[in-house]
């Protein structure tokens, strides 16, 4: 059998169980990730055993460190996934919700009923708890789920996978609603995104190389890729408060997408700030890059080039960048941002609310880390990705993110004339 036959004949698997799973009642959902959550618990040295062997062959590949950190399970991460599962399931089934309804003069009753989305493929590269966490939501969501993940994590995602599995034959929900792809060939983005008939939607959460790879889907794809945030320091700001926002940015975990890549410091402030930021981040090994005016305040800074402003370094390195005002500042995340989370730490209420209505990314902060750009820390329990696009969803992807909608009409034998 081919790989393409094989991976088609799953699809349609995940297509027919979608519908039966689509009807699936919130108690048996719950039920299944309930289960879940059980036994990741009770697996976790299962799973540990297997994320050491992946970890052992991307070491010997030369894997950078940011890489190697982002697929790298813990029993703490473990726990994390576990509780981000029981998060979900106690949130509301959103399947079924009437969001809206009204009554037409000709006695029509219309209502707008959220409904699954379908059949939806997500396509992911290092991180593991991807693959958990997306299918608790596709499962509550009442979606079929087709998880295609890097080929780094591979034997830790098998075991995640099966794990899924389990748990929804254990509930009595459709197991072939959800299809892991056991391998990492490339030729199986190709298939996913040719097959407009089997896949409603693709989520790719990656870099380059997968933007590259699903150009021209004929698949509508809702795309998570680059991570471009920016943290500005406004002249009004309070420093302390901005030293704490901008070390968390940074250096809470940068190897994530909600990571800041770029600073920007008034230049008001900026030398009162510049020197407390980088002594701050020095323990961290924060390598700093900077524009000609930050290099004359911090002269061991190496100097920033065009090309670092628009870098998702997904890593301790930082470029910095003095301004001379709001604008400039508006000016410079709107040409070198990708839209996913951008901050301001100021004191001025007219310079925040400018921020706020000026700066077009998914999510703008005020006096906050960006790294809070995240569906468990927004209270969706987990998150399928963090959607840049601006159409259907943006931001975080929580369960809502992975429904749409119907309309059901109800009459008593009216005709259109």
């Amino acid at each position: 059998m081919s790989l393409e036959t094989d991976i088609i004949s799953n699809l349609t698997r995940v297509r027919t169980a979608a519908r039966e799973l689509g009807l699936c009642s919130s108690e048996v959902k719950n039920r299944a990730l309930a289960h879940l959550a059980s036994a990741l618990r009770s697996s976790g040295h299962e799973i540990l055993a297997a994320n050491a062997q992946d970890l052992e062959r991307a070491r010997a590949a030369g894997m950078r460190s940011a890489f190697i950190e982002r697929m790298t399970l813990n029993p703490a991460r473990i726990e994390a996934m576990a509780v981000s599962v029981e998060q979900v399931a106690a949130l509301p089934d959103p399947i079924g919700e009437v969001i809206a309804g009204w009554r037409r003069p000709n006695g029509l009753e219309i209502s707008q009923v959220r409904v699954p989305l379908g059949t939806i493929a997500i396509v992911y590269e290092s991180r593991p708890n991807v693959t958990v966490e997306a299918a608790a939501l596709a499962l509550k969501a009442g979606n079929g789920t087709i998880l295609r993940g890097g080929k780094e994590s591979l034997i830790t995602n098998r075991v995640l996978a099966g794990l899924i599995g389990e748990a929804m034959e254990h509930a009595g929900a459709p197991a072939d609603a959800l299809f892991f792809v056991p391998t990492p060939e490339r030729e199986v983005i190709a298939i996913l995104k040719r097959s407009p008939r089997l896949v409603d939607l693709i989520i790719p959460r990656g870099g380059a190389t997968l933007k590259e790879a699903l150009a021209g889907s004929e698949v509508p794809v809702l795309p998570h890729f680059d991570g471009i945030c920016h943290v500005y320091v406004d002249r009004s700001a309070d420093l302390a408060k901005a030293e704490e926002i901008c070390f968390n940015a940074k250096c809470s975990r940068p190897s994530v997408c909600n990571a800041m890549e770029n600073l920007l410091v008034h230049a008001a402030v900026a030398d009162t700030f510049l020197p407390q930021i980088a002594a701050r981040m020095a323990p961290h090994r924060v390598e700093l890059r900077g524009c000609p005016r930050t290099r004359a305040i911090l002269p061991y800074a190496n100097p920033a080039s065009e090309q670092d402003w628009d870098t998702e370094y997904l890593d301790l390195i930082l470029s910095i960048k003095v301004v001379d005002s709001l604008d400039e500042a508006i000016d410079f995340i709107g040409r070198h941002g990708s839209g996913l989370a951008d901050a301001i730490v100021t004191e001025d209420l007219a310079a925040a609310v400018r921020f706020e209505h000026e700066v077009d990314s998914a999510t703008v902060y005020v006096n906050a880390s960006t790294r809070f750009t995240d569906g468990f820390e927004f209270g969706f329990g987990a998150e399928t990705g963090i959607s840049t696009n601006r159409l259907h969803a943006r931001g975080p992807m929580g369960l809502r993110e992975l429904t749409t909608y119907k309309y059901v009409i109800r009459g008593s034998g009216q005709i259109r004339t």
